[in-house]
């Protein structure tokens, strides 16, 4: 799962805080109970030793069944007291250990070397919430996506609509989704303002994140502004090693930016990058091929050649639901 490094940074401190508030939390019950029964301190220490003292008893050898078997009845017997001073104050020694959120990994978020499935989780959220700093996320899904406000009316000599193209580009993005692996190819989507490129591109990274993989998704603008401050400053470049190495780019909004040397060779060395790696990525423009070509080199067209081309049509869907809102 390729997140971004501040995404595992933030899941990590989260994972980190939930274990620290159920340790505090045991410690503050022990406490509580040991004013209550302060016998019941002496007890556990005690315990304590007796676990000592038979790890001493075999590494010294001899009797070791014989040293071992006195120290297991001592142990039972002061548990029985220990329990007893439990009950009295209606607990349980279950009630004084730790209640972790996960109890496979005791929040560490690692179950014998492997990524536990509530680190996966809350690294999903994490994707989530950082994504919808960009979009209503909630917004912006397949389901919310509707074709009416694409004409019906065929292309003039065409045998096709709007509304049937842009249906099958729904299609495309919904499969494309559903089926999403580190082995699915690249999309680039083309077309004027308000005509649903951004909302399909995020319909794909909320059910590809739902789906277990990390995805970056931001606009050209925003990224490339975050990558420039970051390479002039000396900082560590934290924006472009997450571009590199998520599972899934989605680029949107690609010619927004405000173009200089740094960002036409940024972008190039990310796309190709990435395809080297092998690894998908979504291009969303308003930018025809030949701007592109113009714009950013003939270099970074013949890389996103190999892209899949979803041509959008149709009329600003933005002013449509204004004009609609206005009651016009």
């Amino acid at each position: 799962m390729g997140y971004g490094k501040a995404i595992y940074d933030t899941a990590s401190k989260k994972m980190e805080l939930r274990r620290d508030q159920a340790e505090k939390e045991c410690e503050r019950l022990k406490a509580a109970f040991f004013k209550a029964q302060p016998k019941a301190e002496e007890i556990e220490r005690s315990l304590a030793d007796t676990s000592i003292a038979a790890a001493k008893a075999v590494l010294k050898g001899g009797d070791v069944r014989t040293h071992l078997e006195m120290l297991k009845n001592a142990n039972q017997s002061l548990q029985k007291k220990l329990d007893f001073l439990l009950a009295k104050e209606g607990l349980t020694a279950a009630d004084l250990e730790p209640k972790y959120c996960c109890k496979k990994c005791s929040d560490t978020g690692y179950l014998d070397g492997r990524m536990c499935s509530c680190m996966k989780q809350l690294l999903k959220e994490e994707a989530y919430r950082e994504l919808n700093e960009e979009s209503p996320l909630q917004l912006s899904s397949f389901e919310t996506f509707n074709l009416c406000y694409y004409p019906s009316e065929n292309f003039s000599g065409k045998s096709f609509s709007p509304q049937k193209l842009m249906e099958k580009n729904y299609q495309r993005c919904k499969q494309y989704a559903e089926t999403f692996s580190i082995d699915s190819a690249s999309l680039l989507m083309t077309g004027g303002t308000g005509l649903g490129k951004t909302h399909l591109s995020l319909a794909i990274a909320k059910a590809v994140i739902d789906r277990g993989f990390g995805v970056v998704y931001g606009s050209a603008s925003t990224l490339f502004s975050h990558m420039e401050k970051e390479h002039f400053s000396n900082q560590e470049e934290v924006t472009l090693q997450s571009l590199l190495n998520c599972d899934l780019l989605i680029l949107d909004d690609l010619g927004t930016e405000f173009r200089t040397a740094f960002t036409v060779a940024a972008l190039y060395n990310l796309v190709n990058s990435r395809q080297l790696s092998k690894k998908p990525t979504i291009i969303s423009t308003n930018l025809s091929l030949k701007e592109m070509e113009n714009n950013y080199t003939e270099r970074f067209s013949s890389r996103i050649g190999s892209y899949i081309l979803l041509p959008f049509f149709g009329k600003d869907i933005r002013q449509i639901k204004r004009f609609e809102k206005n009651g016009n």
